[in-house]
C-alpha cells in the first residue's frame, strides 16, 4: 500500500468548500509526485484523472510561488481536450487565488503566442504530440525544458500504440535527455493492459519504474438496446431507421450526444433527426471536416446549455468535460467495449452518478455487436491493444526535428533513441539506414541537392544542410496525413466556407450534383481551384456520401458475437426477429462457433456464391476478397465481384466453388499478397504518406500549400524511381509495413487463414440461407443503380428475404 500525502492546505480548503474530499488514487498521486516517481493512473471516467494528474504539480508551484519556470507539459490528443482542460483547470486555479499562468500551444495558436511562450512560458503548458515535437525542434528548446518537471499523457490510450504515440515518446526521450529528473505521468480510463503502458510511458521501456495507480470503480452506467417496434432491419449499418424513437429520447433528455461512427453518417443523422424535429430542438453537429470556427461555435454553444443534442463522431470521443450530458445514444455498432465505454463515459461525467446510454443497431448482426458489447462492458472486459515496433518514417522526422535544434553525434543519438519504449529494440543497421536518409534521401536520390537536407562534418557532428530546411521542417512536420481536401463554400467569391470533403469526392462532382454536408443539402454552382462553390437546396442529395473512416471490430467483441450466435439458450434475450433469424440458420445450414470458420456455397439467378464467415473486421475481409477473386479468376472459376463487412465475405462467380479450402490457403499471403499489393493502389497511398510524414514530399512552402493532385504526382514520381532502382528503400519498408498492418490488417487475415486449414466447415445449399441475406443485401445495395434504385432495392431485398425463410 502506498502511503498518501496531505494535500496542501489551500487545495484541502477548496475540496471542502465544493463538498468534496481527496480520493484514495489522488492522494496516491500526490504521493507518487512527492517521491519523484513515473506514475501511471487508471480510473473510470469522472473519477478526477485530470485533477489527480495535476495535483503534485499545484502542489509544488504553491511551494514556490516565485517560481517562474516551464514546470509541467501536458499532452492530450485533441486540441478541444487541451482548451477544456485549460478552462477546467483555471477555475480551481482561479478559486484558489493562485498565481499560476496556464496556457496551450497547438495548431490553432497563433505563431506570436508560440514566440512568446518560448520566451517567457507559462508554468503549466497544454498541448499535443506534434506540437510538443515541434518545440523540441527550436534551439532554444534546451533552456526551455530543462527545468521541466513532469509531462502528463492525457487519454494515453488514445495514441500510445501509433504513430502519433512514437512521435510523442521520442520527444520525451529528448526531453529526458535534457533533464533526466523528468517525471512521467499517464492517464486513462480504458487499458485493459496497464503494463504494456507501464513500459510505453517508462525511460529505457522499464515498466517497474512506473508506479501503477488503479481507481475505485465508479457506477456501473445503464445500456440499453434501441429495437423499434420490436424489430431489427436485415441491412444497413447506421441506425437511421430509429431515428424518430432516437428524436423521442432526446426530448426526455436534458442535453444528448448521438455518437456515430463515420462523418457520412453523421451528416445523414442529423438530416433524419431535423425531419422529426417536430418542436425545433436546437440540435448541433460536430465532425472533424467541418470548418474549426464550425466546431467552435458548436461546443460554445453546448457548454453554454443551448442545444438539446449534438450529432458527433469521434471529434467529441475523448475527455471532454461537458458536465450537463445525461445521455449518450450511440447509432450503428460500437466496434469495441472500450470505444463504447469511452463514449459512454461522456454522460454525466460523473464517478457517483451512473452514465445512460442507448446503442442502436443498424442491422441483425449489429444488434448481436450491440449485446455483446453490453455483456463485456458489464464484465469489465476491455478491448486488448498491441504495440508494435516505432516507424521508421517517426523516426526519420525526428532526427530532423532534433537536427533543427543543435547539432547531434550518431552514437549519442542512438542511444538516446533507444531509450523510447517504440525504439527499443531498433537495431544499429536501421537507424544509420533511417539517418542516411534523412542526410541525403538514401541511394537512389542522393544525387539530388534537394534531398540533402544533414551534413556530417569533420567534428562528427550532424548539422542542418541549410537554415532555410529547419524552417521547411516546421511548415511539414505531423504524423497526421489527411486526404487531399476541397473546400466547401457558400456562395461565390468571398463566399462562407462551410468545412472540407475529401478531393477524390469533390472531384467527381460536377454542376447541378447535390450532396449532404453541414447537415444540409447543398447544390454545386461551381468550381475555384480547390474551391467547390454550393448554394442551398432541398430534398435529398443525389450524389452519395464522401467516405469518412470506419472502426473495425475488436477481436474481443467478434468473438463474443460468435457465442451469442452459436449458444441458443442466449436467444431468449433477443427480438422475435432476431431469434427466428439465427434458430433458422440453424436448421438450414450452420451457426459459426468461436475458432470455426463457416463457408458456405449457394447458385442464385445463375451466379455462384461462396459467403465466408471471418468476423475478423472489414480490412481483412476486403483484403482476402482481392486475394479471392484473384485466385478464382486463375482457377477459371469466373468470378465477378466480392463485398465484405465486419463480419462477412461473400465473392460471386459463373462456375461454382466445390472446394473452398485451397482458395483459403495461407500461401496466399506469401504468393499473391506482394503481387497484388504492389498492384494495387494501398501501396502507393501508404508510400505517399510515409513520405509526406519522413519529410521527402513536402505539403507546404511558405505562403503556399500544395494541392492534393500535386502532392500525389510528386509522390508517385520517387515511388517509381525508388521501386525500380531501390526497392528495398527505407520508405518502401515502411510503406509495406503500413499497408500490412493499417490499411489490410494483415495479422488478423493471417488468423483467418489459418483457422481454414484445421476449422473450415463447408455447407453446400440449394439456396441463400439466413445469415448470409445482410451481405446479399449490401451487394444489391452496391449494384443496382439509377432513378429506379430503391424500388429495385426493395423487390431484391423480398425476394432473397423470402428465399432464405422458405
Amino acid at each position: 500500500m502506498v502511503e498518501s500525502v496531505t494535500p496542501p492546505a489551500i487545495v484541502a480548503e477548496w475540496l471542502a468548500s465544493r463538498g468534496w474530499s481527496l480520493r484514495r488514487h489522488q492522494a496516491e498521486m500526490l504521493a507518487a509526485g512527492a517521491d519523484g516517481s513515473h506514475a501511471l493512473l487508471v480510473a473510470p471516467t469522472g473519477a478526477g484523472k485530470t485533477l489527480a494528474g495535476f495535483l503534485p504539480t499545484l502542489a509544488e508551484l504553491i511551494a514556490n510561488p516565485s517560481e517562474d519556470r516551464l514546470h509541467t507539459i501536458y499532452v492530450s490528443p485533441l486540441k478541444a481536450l487541451a482548451v477544456d482542460v485549460q478552462r477546467n483547470l483555471l477555475t480551481p486555479i482561479t478559486e484558489m487565488g493562485l498565481p499560476i499562468r496556464v496556457e496551450t500551444r497547438t495548431g490553432d495558436t497563433p505563431s506570436d503566442r508560440k514566440a512568446r511562450q518560448r520566451e517567457r512560458p507559462p508554468q503549466i503548458l497544454l498541448t499535443t504530440p506534434e506540437s510538443l515535437s515541434l518545440l523540441v525542434s527550436y534551439p532554444d528548446s534546451f533552456e526551455l525544458l530543462k527545468n521541466v518537471s513532469t509531462i502528463i499523457i492525457d487519454e494515453i490510450h488514445a495514441f500510445a500504440n501509433g504513430k502519433r504515440g512514437d512521435l510523442l515518446n521520442l520527444a520525451m526521450a529528448r526531453m529526458q535527455a535534457i533533464n533526466p529528473r523528468l517525471r512521467r505521468v499517464g492517464l486513462s480510463a480504458t487499458i485493459a493492459d496497464p503494463e504494456a503502458y507501464q513500459g510505453w510511458l517508462a525511460p529505457d521501456a522499464d515498466a517497474e519504474s512506473v508506479r501503477l495507480v488503479q481507481g475505485d470503480p465508479g457506477e456501473e452506467p445503464h445500456i440499453g438496446v434501441l429495437v423499434p417496434e420490436g424489430r431489427i432491419p436485415w441491412a444497413g449499418h447506421t441506425g437511421l431507421h430509429a431515428a424518430r424513437e432516437v428524436y423521442k429520447l432526446i426530448a426526455q433528455h436534458k442535453l444528448t450526444i448521438v455518437f456515430v461512427n463515420t462523418r457520412s453518417v453523421a451528416e445523414l443523422t442529423f438530416r433524419d433527426l431535423w425531419n422529426v424535429n417536430d418542436d425545433a430542438l436546437p440540435i448541433g453537429i460536430h465532425h472533424g471536416s467541418l470548418a474549426p470556427e464550425a466546431r467552435r461555435k458548436t461546443e460554445a454553444a453546448m457548454a453554454a446549455g443551448k442545444l438539446r443534442a449534438i450529432v458527433a463522431t469521434a471529434s467529441l470521443d475523448l475527455g471532454l468535460d461537458w458536465g450537463d450530458v445525461d445521455l449518450v445514444v450511440q447509432m450503428g455498432a460500437p466496434k469495441g467495449s472500450s470505444r463504447l465505454l469511452q463514449r459512454i463515459g461522456r454522460a454525466n461525467h460523473r464517478m457517483d452518478e451512473a452514465s445512460k446510454a442507448v446503442i442502436v443497431p443498424g442491422n441483425r448482426f449489429e444488434y448481436l455487436e450491440a449485446v455483446a458489447a453490453v455483456d463485456a462492458v458489464e464484465e469489465h472486459e476491455l478491448d486488448q491493444e498491441y504495440f508494435r515496433p516505432g516507424s521508421y518514417d517517426v523516426l526519420a522526422q525526428h532526427l530532423m526535428g532534433v537536427a533543427c535544434a543543435a547539432p547531434f553525434e550518431a552514437d549519442a543519438m542512438y542511444h538516446e533513441i533507444r531509450s523510447s519504449a517504440p525504439y527499443a529494440g531498433l537495431p544499429r543497421a536501421m537507424f544509420d539506414k533511417t539517418l542516411s536518409f534523412v542526410e541525403n534521401g538514401g541511394y537512389a536520390l542522393r544525387a539530388y541537392d534537394r534531398f540533402k537536407r544533414l551534413t556530417l562534418q569533420s567534428d562528427g557532428l550532424y548539422r542542418v544542410s541549410h537554415p532555410r530546411l529547419a524552417h521547411q521542417h516546421r511548415l511539414n512536420a505531423g504524423v497526421i496525413v489527411e486526404a487531399a481536401m476541397m473546400n466547401v463554400v457558400l456562395g461565390r467569391r468571398r463566399g462562407r466556407r462551410l468545412g472540407q470533403v475529401e478531393e477524390w469526392f469533390g472531384s467527381q462532382l460536377r454542376v447541378g450534383d447535390s450532396f449532404m454536408f453541414a447537415g444540409q443539402t447543398l447544390e454545386v454552382t461551381g468550381f475555384d481551384a480547390a474551391d467547390i462553390n454550393v448554394t442551398l437546396s432541398r430534398g435529398d442529395p443525389r450524389v452519395p456520401m464522401y467516405a469518412g473512416a470506419r472502426q473495425p471490430l475488436t477481436t474481443n467483441l467478434a468473438d463474443r458475437v460468435q457465442r451469442l450466435m452459436s449458444t441458443p439458450t442466449e436467444w431468449d434475450r433477443m427480438p422475435p426477429d432476431v431469434h427466428e433469424w439465427l434458430q433458422l440458420q440453424q436448421e438450414k445450414s450452420q451457426l459459426p462457433a468461436p475458432g470455426m470458420l463457416l463457408v458456405e456455397t449457394f447458385e442464385r439467378d445463375n451466379r455462384h456464391y461462396i459467403v465466408i464467415y471471418g468476423f475478423e473486421g472489414r480490412n481483412a475481409h476486403q483484403t482476402l476478397g482481392m486475394l479471392m477473386t484473384q485466385r478464382m479468376e486463375r482457377a477459371g472459376l469466373k468470378p465477378l465481384g466480392f463485398v465484405g463487412s465486419d463480419y462477412v465475405l461473400s465473392c460471386w462467380s459463373l462456375e461454382p466453388v466445390t472446394d473452398p479450402k485451397p482458395l483459403l490457403s495461407p500461401e496466399v499471403l506469401e504468393d499473391e499478397l506482394a503481387e497484388w499489393m504492389a498492384a494495387s493502389p494501398f501501396l502507393k497511398k501508404s508510400f505517399r504518406e510515409v513520405a509526406i510524414i519522413a519529410g521527402l514530399i513536402e505539403r507546404q512552402h511558405p505562403g503556399k500549400r500544395k494541392t492534393g493532385a500535386q502532392v500525389s504526382f510528386s509522390s508517385d514520381l520517387i515511388y517509381d524511381v525508388l521501386k525500380k532502382y531501390e526497392p528495398d528503400h527505407l520508405l518502401i519498408q515502411a510503406a509495406w509495413a503500413d499497408a500490412q498492418t493499417r490499411l489490410s490488417d494483415i495479422a488478423r487475415l493471417t488468423s483467418l487463414l489459418e483457422r481454414s486449414q484445421h476449422s473450415l466447415v463447408h455447407r453446400t445449399l440449394d439456396r441463400v440461407s439466413p445469415l448470409a441475406v445482410p451481405i446479399l443485401l449490401d451487394l444489391g445495395r452496391q449494384r443496382v443503380q439509377g432513378e429506379a434504385t430503391d424500388d429495385a432495392l426493395l423487390i431484391e431485398a423480398d425476394a432473397i428475404i423470402a428465399e432464405a425463410m422458405e
